[in-house]
């Protein structure tokens, strides 16, 4: 496999106060995007991961999740909003 992941570099972008207060919201709604798939594929909670079993600890509401879970919420919706405004975007509340 010769796959190698190559992102937008979106270093320079800077986000607003406003835009930059959306991450906690993007955040918590990727994790139920997430849990709901696992919950409509069959998965429950689970102390361990098991893919075999189908649990997994992280089948928990957002607030609930370590702070490293969370994290990686926030970084996926940061890089997303940098991306959109990257490729020339706006975002404005109405």
């Amino acid at each position: 496999m010769n796959y190698n992941p190559s992102p937008v570099d979106t270093s320079c972008v800077r986000l607003s106060d406003e835009i930059e207060a959306l991450k906690e919201s993007l955040a918590r709604n990727a994790h139920d995007v997430w849990a709901r798939q696992r919950l409509d594929q069959g998965w429950t909670y689970g102390l361990n991961r098991n893919d075999d079993a189908k649990t997994h600890p992280c089948l928990i509401p957002y607030e609930e999740l370590p702070e490293s879970e969370k994290e990686y919420d926030r970084k996926t919706a940061i890089e997303t909003l940098r991306m959109i405004i990257a490729l020339g975007y706006q975002i404005k509340r109405v």
